[in-house]
């Protein structure tokens, strides 16, 4: 039992009073919270631990405002008082991207597109009521600077990372201009700030429900729904953006108990459509480019597809020359190009074995005509074997992958091998090659080899679709 999950049945036993019979980790996401699904005779609950205090303090003072006012967010039952660790409701695992990816562009799905919108504009205008913006997690007002925040981030991690010439004082110039336009909005409510389908949960009867919100501020209410219809993996259809929008300002306008200016109202909420968009690239340039992480680059196009459809259907109503030229480039064919990986298809010959081994066994032998490939010496990495806790678990269990992915180089060695191993794949599936091997050896052939075999099989499978063997060499011999 490790310390977490020890100290989240120390806090359930004395908070709520009932058995846990399984306590079960759940995949991490994009960010540094830790999720258990817990288990009892009655129910069950999701725990969360959370070292940024800040954050935690932040959702739960939401969640609590929330829920007194009768909105679709989860129940917050206990809280420890180090307040790193809460249990809350658990309201399932179906998110409304999930459901959309599962039954496709159908009247069912639509319409529970149209009823997150609803929900949405209740949190946004009911949730306001009340609220001290002053517990926000960074900004209480999302307003110019937070604005200028989105565009430089999009400029620092995605547009100069393209290494393409623009007038940099020039487009510094147009942010200036187009966060001004934008920051003076009519209207400006409880904003969401990250609404988009994973974040929205469907109960059994297909009930809303709203999670991941500790990011919200006090904003102009159409970013919130720029964010929702412009997903770049929902790509949902034109049609169905134009009649949802005009859902969510009938909506909206019976929670304000006034009707809006419909152009004034459109118009702003392009901006917004276009902040958004290009907010999410820059999360994809930093998360893709720099940290290297597959899923990110691999949403790359899609984001740019996103950005190109929309640039050339919709206006902002303002200019921004500088912009515009910028933004033209970065939805350019030879930049979607550029960021659309090569992938494999069911006639690639390509076959990518990887291997986990022991020095002490030897490095294992390919035995396919042309020989050749990698072998990556994984014993610069703190070994998780020497630690008594480890032992006797392999690189495929949880506690050894949180040890090697948050106190080793692991992460920084994997990102290096990632741009060596990508550089062959991409030629052998270009040039009808059929096999590559990768060996990766440790001393036991145990963790940090099994872990690494396995991080690289993820890596790609997910961005080059590319058929895999995966063997881990020495398992026979493994500690138990």
């Amino acid at each position: 039992m490790t310390e977490t999950t020890g100290r989240i049945r120390l806090l359930f036993s004395s908070c709520l009073k009932d058995e846990i019979l399984d306590l079960e980790k759940l995949p991490q996401a994009g960010s540094e919270r830790h999720y258990y699904r817990i288990h009892s005779p009655g129910r069950q609950y999701i725990a969360t631990y959370g070292t940024n205090l800040k954050e935690n303090e932040t959702f739960l003072y939401f969640s609590d405002h929330f829920n007194k006012k009768g909105l679709v967010t989860p129940k917050v039952f206990c809280i420890n008082p180090e307040r790193d660790i809460y249990i809350q409701e658990d309201l399932g695992d179906i998110s409304l991207l999930d459901k959309l990816e599962g039954s496709g562009f159908t009247e069912e799905v639509y319409a529970l597109y149209r009823k997150s919108l609803e929900e949405l504009a209740r949190l946004q205008v009911i949730g306001h009521e009340g609220l001290n913006y002053r517990k926000c997690l960074t900004n209480s007002v999302f307003g110019k600077q937070a604005i200028m925040a989105d565009l430089l981030y999009f400029k620092y991690y995605f547009l100069d990372a393209l290494r393409r010439p623009y007038d940099k004082q020039k487009l510094i110039d147009d942010f200036e201009a187009l966060s001004n336009y934008l920051s003076h909005t009519e209207y400006k409510f409880f904003m969401f700030r990250d609404f988009q389908g994973r974040n929205i949960i469907l109960g059994k009867d297909n009930s809303i429900h709203f999670i991941d919100y500790q990011g919200g501020m006090k904003g102009a209410p159409q970013y919130d729904v720029a964010s929702l219809l412009w997903q770049a993996r929902a790509n949902l259809p034109e049609e169905w953006k134009q009649r949802l929008l005009e859902d969510y300002i009938c909506a909206f306008e019976e929670q304000v108990g006034e009707t809006v200016d419909r152009d004034t109202f459109r118009s702003q909420y392009n901006g917004y459509v276009l902040i958004r968009l290009l907010q999410v690239l820059g999360a994809y340039g930093f998360r893709g480019l720099f940290e290297r992480k597959a899923h990110f680059l691999t949403s790359i196009p899609l984001a740019l597809q996103n950005l190109k459809t929309f640039f050339h259907s919709q206006s902002i109503g303002i200019a921004v020359p500088e912009f515009k030229k910028v933004l033209e480039l970065c939805i350019s064919d030879e930049v979607i190009r550029e960021y659309t990986p090569l992938q494999a298809t069911a006639e690639t010959p390509l076959v990518v074995t990887i291997n986990s081994f022991s020095y002490k066994k030897g490095i294992p032998a390919d035995q396919s005509e042309n020989g050749g490939g990698f072998v990556f010496d994984m014993r610069g990495i703190l070994n998780p074997g020497r630690i008594e806790e480890y032992k006797k678990q392999s690189g495929l269990d949880k506690p050894v992958k949180d040890f090697l992915e948050q106190q080793t180089r692991m992460p920084e060695l994997l990102n290096s091998v990632f741009n060596i191993i990508d550089i062959s794949v991409e030629d052998y599936i270009r040039r009808d090659f059929g096999s590559l091997m990768v060996n990766f050896g440790c001393t036991g052939g145990q963790h940090r080899s099994v872990y690494a075999a396995e991080a690289l099989a993820r890596h790609l499978r997910n961005k080059f679709k590319v058929k895999l063997i995966l063997q881990h060499t020495n398992k026979e011999n493994w500690v138990k």
